[in-house]
């Protein structure tokens, strides 16, 4: 069982969900990453997606792309992103972390030293959202093979029979985007995605986090209540923005942030 499905799977027994933060690696420093992820899991998150900074994100919104370009001019790269898992797993061998990112990065390290690169450092899942299903036969058994969980995005214009396709792949949980759109968008229907949430439950027995749209703890806790998690980045992504030349507030803004979304999705709880 993989870090992410026994989080999972004892959240579940729990009766709790997960929250799983976002934030893109390098920004606003690459030294500021590891203390915010740790910062992160203090505040609540049971497990990180660290995002790899790449030129070009095409479903991310404004907010997320200032950031790769943040990292970027700090020249992280995916060895200096795998680099801060391991520095981040010195201190905590319990948090589960999911890459997620774009496949040139990948395929520009190779994918095979890529899988025994990040399995090394301490990743426990990988989010590509540019590989397509169809196009993950030689990716995918490398990652499985070293136990790292493979995620996929679903839409609310997903189909049935491609739910069903993703599903074969897919691991540790499916992550379901609650707009159509790019990452920062501000409106989110709560039945829309309640109905769909459901309707994926029907078809395939992976938890689903839910992103897109989750920017408070009243948002986190309606998503919360249909879903198997919430992912929340952009509103993270936007404070790190605005605290970047301020480290110490820093920290206690993105606490002040994640602190009451964990606490609206363990009410659900009790």
């Amino acid at each position: 069982m993989s870090r992410i499905e026994a989080t999972l799977s004892q959240l579940r027994r729990q009766g709790r969900k997960a929250l799983i933060p976002y934030i893109t690696a390098g920004d606003p420093q690459p030294g500021e990453t590891v203390r915010i992820m740790q910062t992160l899991v203090a505040a609540g998150a049971d497990i990180i997606e660290l995002g790899v900074p790449f030129s070009d994100p095409m479903a991310d919104g404004p907010v997320i792309q200032l950031a790769c370009e943040r990292a970027l001019r700090h020249h992280v790269s995916l060895r200096n992103v795998l680099e801060m898992v391991r520095e981040f797993r010195q201190q905590d061998t319990q948090t589960p972390i999911v890459l997620m990112g774009y496949l040139n990065p990948v395929e520009a390290l190779g994918y095979e030293t890529f899988a025994e690169m990040a399995a090394d450092a301490g990743v426990d899942g990988v989010l590509t959202v540019d590989l397509p299903p169809e196009e993950a036969d030689t990716l995918v058994p490398l990652l499985k093979a070293r136990n790292l969980d493979v995620i996929f995005l679903l839409a609310p214009t997903t189909t049935d029979d491609r739910i069903r396709r993703i599903s074969q792949h897919c691991s540790g949980y499916v992550y379901y985007v609650s707009l159509k759109g790019v990452t920062g968008s501000a409106q989110l229907d709560a039945t829309e995605v309640a109905q769909k949430v459901a309707h994926i439950h029907e078809i395939t027995a992976l938890p689903v986090g839910v992103g897109f749209g989750i920017r408070d703890a009243r948002s986190a806790g309606m998503i919360g209540r249909v879903s198997d998690g919430v992912i929340v980045g952009s509103v993270l992504v936007d404070t790190i923005a605005r605290y970047q030349d301020k480290p110490e507030a820093l920290h206690l803004a993105l606490s002040d942030i994640l602190r009451p979304m964990r606490e609206a999705l363990d009410e659900l709880a009790s």
